[in-house]
């Protein structure tokens, strides 16, 4: 099972101790530029232009 959490930047600290307080404290967070909400699908896809790589990486690291 492959699992990560994608966050907005100043989410991170959050995303990071809640992973700790769960039991996971090596989850992968995907990091993407803020805010999310409020944005147009093209601003939302540049989003996933940012996550995409990210998620690739994991997927690979967690492969191994």
């Amino acid at each position: 099972l492959i699992t990560a959490v994608i966050c907005s930047e100043p989410f991170q600290k959050l995303g990071k101790a809640q992973s700790k307080v769960f039991g996971t404290p090596d989850l992968p967070l995907i990091m993407i530029p803020h805010p999310l909400g409020g944005l147009s699908i093209e601003m939302v896809g540049a989003r996933a232009e940012v996550a995409i790589p990210q998620i690739l990486a994991v997927i690979r690291e967690q492969l191994k």
